[in-house]
């Protein structure tokens, strides 16, 4: 008889406690009624009620909410997607305004189905937003694309505050996590992105414990180093369904708290790690105060020529 595979327990510090006042109920009442999507619900993030209720921020999943892709640890729904919804930009725009989120990330299913991977929309909404609410920082989480070049100069001309693109785990386990993804397209993503406008942020997120070593942890970082990453955050990966990749390693605090240094002793001006930590984790902490600034006088500015 086959042994059974051994559970590994949840620790302690991998606990939350529920925060469902106002704010949080009032926006999720708000993302029904405007059909809208969260990766915060899909993707089941721990922090939902800290970002929702507390920071102000929120990360919208648009391009509908069934992914082309099946990535083993994630556990947004996959199949057919349904049909564009060009409609989709301004309702974020709407909600975004209404709510008075100070930091939106905008991310999105894998739209393989799509010529441009679904970047025309992605633009859309980051412009959508900026217009009706100039002063709320953006950022923007798409997938690869499939390396289409123009689909990210499109996404790039729009101008986010921020650009990030998950790395998501180490070289060697990567064809095992993502699914048509590559470890090389993203980091060939990621430095086209910092080429097509410099003064962009990057940035990139791993998840561990699926069973990478620490040499290998640094390795990505390195090799996100190499590719001009300003922005990396670390989390500890959380099996969503049984279906899906198990846990292999509960990293406790203080290993993160010395990845975190490894990671700004390599350059990054910015890097959130910690077990609960996900990819738009205090995103909005990692804004350059004065591109925002920027950015929102140029859009004053057009909105006061086009009046005239």
């Amino acid at each position: 008889m086959a042994k059974k595979e051994e559970h590994i327990r949840k620790p302690e510090w991998l606990k939350i406690k529920l925060n469902t006042n106002e704010s949080y109920t009032g926006l999720k009442k708000m993302m029904r009624e405007k059909k809208l999507h969260t990766v915060c619900e899909e993707a089941r993030c721990p922090n939902i009620h800290e970002c929702w209720a507390v920071r102000k921020t929120a990360t919208f999943m648009i391009l509908g909410d069934i992914c082309t892709r099946a990535c083993r640890f994630c556990a947004v729904k996959t199949g057919l997607p349904n049909e564009l919804d060009l409609q989709e930009p301004e309702r974020v725009a709407d909600s975004v305004e209404q709510m008075g989120l100070k930091h939106v990330v905008i991310t999105a299913v894998a739209r393989d189905d799509l010529k441009d991977g679904g970047a025309g929309v992605f633009a859309e909404t980051v412009r959508a937003v900026r217009r009706k609410s100039p002063f709320c920082t953006i950022e923007v989480l798409p997938s690869d694309m499939l390396g289409n070049h123009e689909s990210l100069e499109t996404l790039m001309d729009a101008r986010p505050n921020i650009m990030n693109h998950n790395i998501e785990t180490v070289r060697r386990l990567s064809p095992r996590v993502r699914a048509r993804a590559t470890y090389d397209r993203t980091l060939e993503f990621l430095r086209r992105a910092k080429e097509l406008h410099p003064d962009i942020p990057t940035k990139s997120s791993l998840m561990i414990g699926l069973g990478e070593t620490k040499e290998e942890i640094i390795e990505t970082m390195d090799d996100l180093r190499a590719n001009n990453v300003n922005i990396m955050t670390i989390g500890q990966y959380l099996q969503p369904t049984k279906k899906h990749l198990k846990v292999v390693k509960y990293y406790h605090p203080d290993e993160f708290a010395e990845l975190k240094e490894i990671a700004l002793s390599k350059g990054f001006s910015h890097c959130e790690a910690g077990p609960l930590v996900r990819s738009s984790y205090h995103a909005d902490e990692q804004v350059n105060e004065a591109q925002v600034r920027d950015e929102a006088r140029k859009v004053q500015n057009e909105q006061t020529v086009s009046g005239q």
